[in-house]
């Protein structure tokens, strides 16, 4: 069973009795007493397990974690985040309020909205862990998550921005914003698509375009309102209804993940697709996934970034364990393999002037690859909308486009 933002925070406060969180017994901030209490303990992380590398990144991070803590790290594999969220509140809903299922959840937004609002997670914890004291707090946004104050109940440990990825043996030049993604979809129909919502990269598309599309985008930072949402959002509505028809498909159909659009790109079968990850263009030619004329862009008045957050739901049965991962995935090691695009190629969310020289080192010595844009060229990344946008804008889209036509 699967619940939206509102069902949850809903259900989950009609709830009798229903508090915030309190800490484990181990003080996150003992981080002795934690080590001890974790050693022996299973954590089941419940991440999205769409993607081959992110999957084998986890499993590496549960064999350093094994080594080095004696931890074990198993991957509960999810294609929507939702299913968990939806097994925390049942289980919050049975009155079982220690021994859950899910110690660590890699959550965003919405998701991340309704278990703070509904007081379903452990913490605040995520200030206390030994490797906070080396997280970029000023360069980056690891205290909000889609403008909603984090407050400690989740750790960052991926930095995201919106990029496109563009075969150059087709397409000679980047395009500069959705305008002209329209008007080349319409000179080449059928080489463009991005994943079907409410695939989280698919939504996304529908907030970069929004984005883009919005004279003011200020009310997109305030939670959608019966008021604002249908003037806000008409442009966007016009802007899909001209460009599915020029689609891979005749948007008719779409790629159910990110992943699939890179085998279409392989297959010569569309020529522009959207990511969350800069460097993932790099990654899939180094794993002979994508032809090495592939590059990337991101629009001229710049695109959504965010980090990647894990949180401890509040019945954890090893929160121990599990902030010992969420501390390792902080740590210089762990950050470094992540941005390498031989391994995942997801940006950092470390302040490199806290970190020794040697672990500077690390960094530098990374070959970011021939497809992933350096810094400057990302520019800064805009604010994720509040994330009832997300929730009103997929379900729209669905009514909209989503069934058969």
């Amino acid at each position: 069973m699967r619940f939206s933002f509102a069902a949850i925070a809903a259900a989950a406060l009609a709830i009798p009795g229903l508090a915030l969180p309190t800490l484990a017994d181990t003080n996150p901030a003992d981080w002795d007493a934690v080590q001890s209490a974790a050693r022996g303990q299973t954590v089941y992380w419940n991440a999205w397990g769409g993607s081959t590398t992110t999957n084998d990144f986890i499993a590496w991070v549960g064999n350093r974690v094994s080594e080095e803590y004696g931890v074990t790290l198993e991957h509960v594999k999810l294609s929507d985040t939702a299913d968990a969220v939806s097994r925390v509140l049942a289980e919050k809903s049975a009155g079982k309020d220690s021994g859950g299922a899910v110690d660590l959840i890699w959550i965003n937004g919405a998701n991340f909205a309704a278990m703070k609002e509904s007081g379903l997670l452990f913490g605040p914890f995520a200030e206390q862990l030994p490797n906070w004291q080396i997280v970029d707090v000023d360069g980056k946004t690891v205290q909000t998550d889609f403008t909603v104050p984090t407050d400690g109940f989740e750790s960052p440990w991926a930095m995201a921005q919106v990029v496109f990825m563009y075969d150059t043996a087709d397409l000679a030049e980047p395009l500069p914003d959705m305008a002209a993604i329209l008007e080349w979809s319409r000179a080449n129909p059928g080489r463009f698509t991005y994943p079907q919502p409410p695939d989280f990269l698919g939504s996304t598309f529908l907030k970069q375009a929004l984005y883009d599309l919005v004279e003011d985008p200020a009310p997109l930072l305030a939670p959608a309102s019966d008021d604002t949402y249908a003037t806000v959002t008409a442009p966007l509505w016009d802007y899909l209804d001209a460009l599915t028809p020029t689609l891979w498909r005749q948007g008719r159909a779409y790629p159910q993940t990110g992943n699939t659009q890179l085998a279409l790109i392989a297959d010569n079968e569309i020529d522009l697709a959207i990511s969350f990850s800069p460097g993932a263009a790099s990654t899939a030619i180094a794993n002979f996934e994508l032809p090495d004329t592939v590059r990337t862009f991101v629009l001229r008045d710049g695109t959504i970034g965010n980090a990647s957050f894990v949180a401890i739901p509040y019945n954890a049965n090893a929160a121990e364990g599990a902030m010992i991962v969420a501390n390792f995935l902080l740590s210089p090691e762990a950050q470094a393999r992540a941005l390498n695009p031989d391994y995942l190629g997801y940006g950092t969310v470390l302040d490199m002037a806290a970190l020794s020289a040697e672990d500077r080192a690390r960094f530098e010595n990374i070959d970011l690859g021939i497809a992933t844009l350096t810094p400057v060229e990302l520019g800064q990344a805009l604010a994720e909308p509040h994330p009832s946008w997300m929730t009103r804008v997929t379900a729209d889209w669905i009514s909209r486009y989503g069934t058969a036509r």
